[in-house]
């Protein structure tokens, strides 16, 4: 049922955590997990549990991304058949890959166009997100509840939406402004847009955003940026 599924994987050292995310993918039309610059054996772990590799040495979780989506033209283009629905989850094992099925099947039904995985609704475990971390999460949905009508209550990374759709949006965000930027696009281009609770663990190692101070202050800060930014400017976009 999900052979018309792609998932995206964004990985920076993750070596430890992503044969776990992998073992627990539901089967999947393909799998990719994107280098990006990694200095251990992520890539080695992820070929052995069959996962397309790709590589983004330039650092930045928006450029991961959209070097993960370069990949699925690149089969297109090639003659593959087009995804019905791209999946992003993150690498260190925060997520629950299992929960897939429940993220795509309202797209694959036609019910919706974007599913958000919602961390703020869905049950955390202790030390899951630092206060910093949800403290910035809501601000950023009061923001683009005041500034653009989008009724979100979190900027959770495990995501699904339909590619087409998702083509049509034109992401551009290099780094930490990638899934605020998704967020607010999909309003401006009248996407169907759904939340479900997801659970939410500690990730395995460090957090490279907000396991630092420095990290926390980059990443609000760039959050901030991107909501004035398309305050500002005029929509383009136009609906699927």
């Amino acid at each position: 049922m999900f052979d018309a599924v792609t998932v995206i994987i964004p990985a920076l050292n993750e070596e430890q955590s992503l044969p776990l995310v992998l073992a627990d993918l539901p089967v999947v039309g393909r799998t990719i997990v994107v280098d990006n610059g990694s200095t251990d054996a992520t890539a080695e772990v992820a070929a052995r549990g069959g996962a397309t590799v790709v590589s983004e040495p330039q650092r930045g979780y928006g450029a991961a991304c959209l070097r993960g989506l370069a990949a699925v033209r690149e089969r297109i283009e090639q003659g593959g058949i087009p995804p019905q629905v791209v999946v992003f989850l993150d690498a260190d094992y925060s997520d629950h890959p299992e929960l897939l099925p429940q993220l795509a099947e309202p797209i694959l039904q036609d019910q919706a166009d974007f599913v958000l995985g919602s961390r703020l609704t869905g049950r955390r475990e202790p030390g899951a997100m630092p206060p910093q971390s949800v403290f910035g999460n809501r601000l950023a949905c009061f923001l683009m509840r005041r500034l653009f009508g989008a009724a979100y209550t979190d900027l959770g990374p495990f995501r699904a939406i339909a590619y087409l759709p998702l083509c049509d949006l034109q992401m551009s965000d290099r780094n930490y402004g990638w899934t605020i930027e998704m967020q607010i696009k999909a309003v401006r281009a009248g996407l169907r847009i759904c939340e479900i609770p997801v659970p939410y663990r500690p990730r395995v190692g460090r957090s490279k955003i907000s396991g630092t101070v420095a990290g926390s202050v980059r990443a609000g800060g760039k959050i901030l940026w991107t909501v004035a930014k398309y305050t500002w400017q005029r929509p383009n976009l136009r609906p699927p």
